[in-house]
């Protein structure tokens, strides 16, 4: 076997592994986010729902940031444009909490777009403003084929 077979398999070993990790992470998240979901139910501001699911997920052993600052970087520029991730899951994956009647395509975009900017995979939007969560919840990728 050649040396660039080799360090082929590497790499897709490497992705791999980086992809089950990814999605253990987001598979405890959407469980954190539907204990919430059963427990609340819809009608609640987005505020309460990002509390409740940073709370839920710290329960369950997950390192949790809030509201991290999202700089723009702008022609070389770091820009502070009021950008905020709801929340950065093990420095992993990001969440983006919605309250809203539905998701639209800009919901995606917009989670497609921090991603870029945060220079992370995977993102997950959750709509909690729903009958049943799962019916509005979709995971965003950015680099990896779904």
């Amino acid at each position: 076997m050649s040396h660039f077979l080799q360090g082929r398999r590497f790499v897709d070993q490497a992705n791999s592994n980086e992809r089950e990790r990814l999605d253990a992470i987001t598979d405890k998240i959407i469980g954190a986010a539907v204990q919430v979901h059963r427990t609340l139910g819809p009608g609640l501001l987005e505020s309460a729902y990002r509390a409740c699911l940073a709370f839920e997920l710290s329960a369950r052993g997950l390192a949790v940031a809030r509201e991290v600052p999202l700089p723009l970087e702008y022609r070389g520029v770091r820009l502070e444009c009021g950008y905020r991730v709801d929340l950065l899951v093990e420095n992993s994956v990001v969440v983006e909490v919605k309250a809203i009647e539905r998701l639209e395509r800009v919901h995606s975009a917009q989670v497609l777009s921090y991603l870029r900017l945060v220079h992370r995979t995977v993102g997950l939007l959750i709509n909690f403003n729903v009958p049943k969560l799962t019916m509005d919840l979709k995971r965003v990728v950015n680099g990896f084929p779904e």
